[in-house]
């Protein structure tokens, strides 16, 4: 898997700003079938940055209804990357 497939876009919330400025950690959606050896590896080839840890979620799909029409949204894995002090991603500081 190449690493742009691995790593499929940034979350952005006040919560993972929050990640970013105390604790440079960063959050990322993923794919489900990436190890963290994997996403590891991803982050540091794309960003050009040291990773000390990373952390993987694993979400459920939740139901949702429109109108009679019943379906799930899709399952999705995000990954909590945990830089080293010198270290930022420009994404993010904007």
């Amino acid at each position: 898997m190449l690493s742009s497939e691995i790593i499929k876009r940034p979350i952005i919330t006040e919560k993972s700003m929050e990640l970013v400025e105390k604790e440079n950690k960063y959050t990322f959606v993923v794919d489900k079938r990436a190890n963290k050896i994997q996403i590891k590896k991803a982050v540091e080839e794309l960003f050009e940055v040291t990773v000390l840890s990373v952390n993987v979620l694993n979400l459920k799909p939740k139901k949702k209804r429109v109108g009679r029409y019943e379906g799930y949204k899709n399952e999705v894995a995000k990954a909590i990357v945990t830089l080293d002090k010198e270290d930022n991603i420009e994404i993010f500081s904007s």
